[in-house]
């Protein structure tokens, strides 16, 4: 009887498990074939933009290189966020700039998150190229914060919902230390750590900030913050001083509504010229630039971005010879490639594949990575020097950071390009763990057993010998060695030169030049030039080396576009974007040695 009825229950499950998989599967080709009709019954008339005002309002994020999940999982999100490359935006506001047809650009920043500031001071550069065409720019937003504000400032004219906000807060922030913490429910801390700037462990190992990181974060933050400042205030026509008495006085970051007195500051400051409603912003752009219908309303006469790039995106140009770009974007780690994470796996076939074509005759390295996994990081720096070997030069490009594993796969380059507001340096080794043998004796937990070998089982429950603790020290500091040589062979200098400037420490873009780390300021445009020129090339073509997503990620893409779907609309920070690759790195049951730069990290 029993037999029977699990028969039965297992013949039940089956034809369930059948039933709901070809329900799924039924879904997702009513989605297709919806999309399908949509785009064949549905098609809009073919977009122009004469007359028109381009409204360039990016959500999301933007970063060097879109990166999507390795696979596919439930429930169906291509990203975390929306992304959008650095490259293609700085592309449309130049054919924005060139192009006589528009009648004004309306921006609007507010949903839209940066790399980091060195990415956000050059979309608003070509803001301000655009502005200094004559092209009438107008910035309206619900309300505006450090980086959306930086944009802003670079229109003729800045409008704001009256009942929104202007919360200029600056940067750097607190971070949460816990040794108290860690004391009283009686862990241990194990620091071994080189560098007495590497200050990633700080949190685990002490009260409060060191000498040492108060130090070079105040000399990281202080030249961006300058160089923000400046760009607000020249786009405002305001002295920098106006910028930091709005910072100081009138902003808080968590002021993102209902700031009547702080708008009305704003605008008697210059900040912006005045606040608006949308009924009465639509009538501001009627009167400027015209009235039209469209589905049964007035409205100015505008076009999107995402129209606007289909309409003016040119072919790239090909040429007999290429320079190959291939990033190192997000956290370094072994592995694939994905949202925030620099997967080395990945990276190392895309360079062997750039050195293998015919017609790569140079690299560039774009970084921007705060670093991470040691052995993943010698796997990229491995397949740059295997380029070099077969004659093809290497020059690295440094985003917004490239620091601690960001300089590990850089030293080897031929020519090392970054900007001026980089974050690099923090050549170190982070290396702390908690142990927990005295919670265990609380708890009246013992441990006992065979072993082979002195340590054979050893893990942060058990007490950690003299000699253990000696092993752990070794180690690390080794490793430190490792680093410090490399980067004075890359950068032909003596070690004992590269270790008095190395400790960890932070070095904005500006003074890792004075120091040697890098050869020259310029962005990747810039590095592509110096790349094509090693190679003496006359003409060449730029080759993006980048991993495909898979089918299915392309067909849940395309839907999620085509059906209007987004994951998020919130602005989303480069910190946020790279949480899971710093979560690799907390599992305390794997003690591992690091050139991981969290205090690199720098939120607009």
């Amino acid at each position: 009887m029993f037999k029977r009825f699990f028969t039965k229950l297992g013949s039940f499950l089956s034809a369930l498990r059948g039933f709901v998989l070809n329900l799924i599967t039924f879904a997702i080709v009513i989605a297709l074939i919806s999309g399908v009709v949509q785009s064949i019954f549905d098609r809009p008339e073919e977009p122009t933009a004469d007359g028109k005002v381009l409204m360039i309002a990016p959500k999301g994020l933007v970063l060097d290189q879109e990166t999507f999940p390795d696979e596919l999982e439930f429930p169906f999100n291509v990203s975390d966020v929306e992304q959008i490359q650095t490259r293609d935006l700085v592309a449309l506001l130049r054919r924005a700039a060139e192009d006589s047809s528009l009648a004004a650009v309306s921006i609007d920043f507010s949903e839209t998150g940066f790399a980091g500031p060195t990415t956000a001071l050059a979309v608003a550069k070509e803001l301000s190229a655009l502005r200094d065409t004559g092209k009438p720019i107008i910035a309206y937003s619900r309300a505006l914060g450090t980086g959306s504000y930086l944009m802003a400032s670079q229109a003729d004219e800045v409008f704001v919902h009256p009942a929104g906000a202007l919360s200029v807060s600056g940067l750097g922030g607190y971070r949460d230390y816990t040794r108290d913490l860690t004391d009283k429910l009686r862990i241990n801390v194990h620091n071994y750590s080189q560098g007495d700037y590497k200050s990633a462990t700080e949190g685990l190992t002490r009260r409060d900030m060191s000498d040492a990181d108060r130090q070079q974060r105040t000399e990281l933050l202080q030249p961006i913050w300058q160089e923000m400042k400046a760009r607000m205030a020249a786009g405002r026509d305001v002295d920098a001083s106006v910028i930091q008495d709005m910072a100081d006085n009138y902003s808080v970051p968590l002021l993102g509504e209902a700031g009547y007195h702080n708008l009305a500051q704003a605008e008697a400051m210059g900040l912006i010229d005045g606040t608006m409603n949308f009924p009465e912003y639509r009538e501001y752009m009627m009167e400027r630039f015209g009235k039209i219908s469209k589905d049964g309303r007035d409205t100015y006469p505008h076009i999107s971005m995402a129209e606007y790039a289909s309409l003016t995106q040119d072919a790239p140009e090909q040429h007999e010879n290429a320079v190959a770009v291939v990033f190192v974007q997000g956290g370094i780690q072994e592995g694939p490639q994905g949202p925030g994470v620099a997967g080395a796996d990945d990276i190392a076939n895309l360079l062997r594949t750039a050195y293998s074509k015919d017609s790569t005759k140079a690299i560039v390295l774009r970084v921007n990575s705060p670093g991470g996994s040691i052995i993943a990081s010698e796997m990229i720096r491995d397949e740059v020097s295997a380029a070099q070997r077969k004659g093809i030069p290497v020059v690295v490009s440094m985003g917004d950071v490239a620091a601690s594993g960001g300089v590990w796969v850089s030293m080897s380059a031929d020519k090392i390009y970054a900007e001026p507001t980089t974050i690099s340096g923090s050549i170190g080794v982070a290396v702390a763990f908690p142990t927990f043998e005295r919670v265990m004796d609380w708890a009246g937990i013992n441990f006992d057993g065979v072993t082979t070998a002195e340590n054979t089982g050893w893990s942060p429950v058990l007490p950690m010998s003299d000699a253990l603790d000696a092993l752990f020290a070794r180690w690390a500091s080794t490793a430190y060695d490792r680093f410090v040589n490399l980067v004075a062979e890359g950068r032909n200098k003596e070690p004992d030169y590269i270790r008095s400037i190395a400790g960890g420490r932070v070095w904005i873009g500006s003074m890792a030049q004075e120091l040697g780390l890098v050869d020259a300021m310029g962005d990747l445009e810039a590095a592509i030039t110096a790349a094509a020129e090693l190679a003496q090339l006359e003409d060449h073509s730029v080759d993006y080396v980048t991993k495909k997503p898979s089918k299915a990620m392309m067909i849940l893409k395309e839907l999620q576009g085509g059906i209007g779907v987004r994951v998020s609309s919130e602005v989303i920070t480069f910190s946020d974007y790279m949480t899971r690759i710093f979560g690799v790195f907390e599992d305390v049951s794997e003690p591992r040695a690091t050139v991981l730069c969290t205090e690199c990290m720098v939120e607009l």
